[in-house]
């Protein structure tokens, strides 16, 4: 029969059974309903009511939040990164050059810096200078320009600082656009199918990588003028007390003047007979025919 229902078992059931069942799954089905339509009705009664108190709660949390994150920033801000390239030169006159050297790298390594330069030489028999070129970290940078400037006499000194905070940020964003490009023109090379295509973008990926690495030597460079500061320190011994004494001329200084000059005399009498002497041979010859044209003369007089 098309009408009978069928249970879960799988059988047919049938007569009074059969209506029995089906009001019983009527009734289910109704009282399901009746619970979902209450627990419906529940919900709405109670959401305004929630949404009331949440929106209330929420208008009296806004304003706290609110203040406490901006007493946060306010508290706690975050300053811009600036680099600086810091540089000074000094002159220090000192008793050793040697040593005073010596305790400007100690002062220098002690401070985490290095010395990129240094040459010894001597001025005169008595005198030494040196030349350093110094680098050290920024944070060390004016405790040991004090340090070398105290070494001894201060004879000049000259300090510089420029910021290259806007290069060193233009550097940064061109060379991510270039590495973005590099990537761009590797992922149309992986997809080119064409020999033509392959070697075009070939040259392209070698433009743009030469491109990528000047730019990359440029942050480098930044990076290291603003990570160590460069101070140029000139180390020289004063004149000694003899040496300035010998300044002033003496009697040997008199004695040896004199004979400078008269042997710069002799010297000079010697080259002005040595360009006459020519002049006066020939002049002696002639004299010497002059003569004996005058004794022919007189004999034939006679």
């Amino acid at each position: 029969m098309r009408g009978t229902p069928i249970t879960r078992t799988g059988r047919r059931v049938c007569g009074p059974a059969a209506v029995l069942l089906a009001a019983v799954l009527a009734l289910s089905g109704c009282g399901a309903s009746g619970d979902d339509s209450g627990s419906a009705a529940d919900r709405g009664v109670a959401g305004p009511q929630q949404q009331k108190g949440g929106l209330a709660a929420g208008k009296a949390e806004a304003p706290a939040a609110d203040s406490a994150g901006t007493k946060q920033q306010r508290k706690d801000p975050k300053p811009a990164a600036t680099h600086v390239i810091r540089t000074a030169s000094l002159s220090v006159e000192v008793k050793d050059a040697s040593k005073a050297a010596a305790r400007a790298r100690t002062a220098t390594q002690g401070a985490g810096g290095l010395v990129e330069k240094e040459t010894t030489e001597r001025i005169d028999s008595t005198r030494d200078s040196s030349h350093l070129v110094l680098r050290v970290p920024q944070d060390a940078y004016d405790e040991v320009l004090r340090e070398l400037s105290g070494a001894g006499k201060l004879v000049s000194r000259t300090s510089a600082a420029k910021d290259v905070t806007d290069q060193v940020v233009d550097v940064d964003s061109r060379i991510a656009t270039q590495r973005a490009s590099v990537a761009r023109v590797r992922e149309l090379m992986d997809r080119a199918g064409k020999l033509a295509d392959v070697v075009t973008l070939e040259g392209e990926l070698s433009s743009r990588q030469a491109a990528l690495e000047s730019l990359l030597a440029q942050q480098a460079s930044l990076k290291d003028r603003t990570t160590l500061a460069t101070i140029t320190l000139d180390l020289v011994e004063p004149e000694t007390a003899a040496g300035a004494a010998d300044d002033d001329p003496g009697f040997p200084d008199a004695v040896a003047g004199g004979w400078h000059a008269f042997v710069t005399m002799l010297r000079w009498l010697a080259m002005a007979i040595g360009a006459t002497a020519p002049f006066l041979g020939a002049a002696a010859v002639l004299a010497v025919l002059w003569r004996l044209l005058r004794r022919r003369r007189g004999a034939k007089g006679e």
